[in-house]
């Protein structure tokens, strides 16, 4: 079990885990550089609502499983179509198809970098269940 680690690290793992758990959509924005709320976004989709709520309870659990860490806070809609875990220096959004079109997270925050899909899976690649 490992404690610390550097939030650009936790954002991979999260995004790993959820593409273990078939999230669509998988996108990291490093928003350090355009606002104070956190150090990145991690955002993926969910086919149905069961899937949404499926998807934060893995990440959950993987996060306190490898690092003794529970979000700061988790909220969710009242149609449970968008989750949100803050980590503090991650946030997590986790969000029904129709949702993440209706929202797009990523428009809103544009100015941020995108990390690109091959570096997070190389840096998760050792905490996947497909790895082991």
């Amino acid at each position: 079990m490992i404690k610390e680690i550097d939030s650009h690290k936790l954002a991979c793992i999260i995004a790993g885990t959820l593409d273990d758990k078939l999230g669509k959509e998988i996108a990291i924005l490093n928003i350090s550089h355009v606002s104070s709320l956190a150090d990145y976004f991690v955002i993926v989709t969910g086919d149905s609502t069961p899937q949404v709520k499926s998807l934060m309870e893995s990440v959950k659990d993987k996060i306190k499983e490898l690092f003794e860490r529970l979000p700061n806070r988790t909220e969710n809609d009242l149609r449970n179509r968008w989750n949100l875990l803050d980590y503090g220096d991650v946030v997590v959004h986790i969000l029904h198809r129709d949702e993440r079109n209706t929202y797009a997270i990523e428009k809103f925050w544009n100015n941020a970098f995108s990390i690109p899909e091959n570096e997070w899976k190389e840096i998760a690649k050792e905490y996947s269940i497909y790895n082991k």
